[in-house]
Parts: C-alpha cells; structure tokens; sequence
C-alpha cells in the first residue's frame, strides 16, 4: 500500500481549534475517503505544524474522486479558516519526497 507524507501548517493561534475539530471527523467525510481509497490517515502536531501520513491506493485518483465531493468541498472550507495555505484538492500535490527509510523490505531482512 503506497504511503504518502504530506506537511501542513496551521495559522497562528488555531492550534487548540484544530484539535477539537478532529477529535472526531463526520462519519460521512470518513466514508468518502475509504470509498476513494484511503485506508488509513493520520496525523502528528508540533506546535503550529502538521504531519501527515496517508495509505491510500493511488493518491492522485484519491484527490480527484474527493476535489468536488460535497462532504470534502465542506471540511475543506472549515480547514481553510485554520491552515496557513488551504488545500481545494486542485493541484498535481504528490506529498513529501521520501529522502531515507529503515524498514525490511529495503535492507532484505525478514519482517
């Protein structure tokens, strides 16, 4: 399963926000994004900036199924009143380039 790395960062102050806001996400926004591939989502805080790591089939396809989703097109506009640069799922976005990793399949060691 490809895992995307993605980097986010809040507006000054809306930390606490931010938080409260996804301690629990609409249960619809939840089944878009399984129905468009995604299997697993989470998401690391350090002050004002956000790390995500996504598992998801194809990130791309992901993006375009969920651009004009109703459900998305609402949390990303609740998102936009709280992140530096808000993400309207437009672009070409492939997430952070991978720059190292330690993990069995790239050593040769068993898992």
């Amino acid at each position: 399963m490809p895992r995307i790395a993605l980097h986010t960062r809040l507006k000054p102050g809306s930390e606490r926000e931010y938080d409260e806001v996804h301690a629990s996400i609409p249960a619809e926004l939840a089944a878009a994004l399984r129905a468009a591939g995604v299997h697993d989502w989470t998401i690391w805080r350090d002050g004002r900036d956000l790390f995500h790591l996504v598992e998801v089939e194809d990130y791309q396809r992901m993006r375009h199924e969920l651009r004009d989703h109703p459900v998305n097109v609402a949390w990303q506009a609740r998102m936009a009143a709280l992140l530096d640069v808000p993400d309207d799922y437009s672009g070409t976005d492939s997430g952070l380039s991978l720059v190292w990793a330690l993990s069995a399949e790239r050593d040769g060691a068993a898992a």
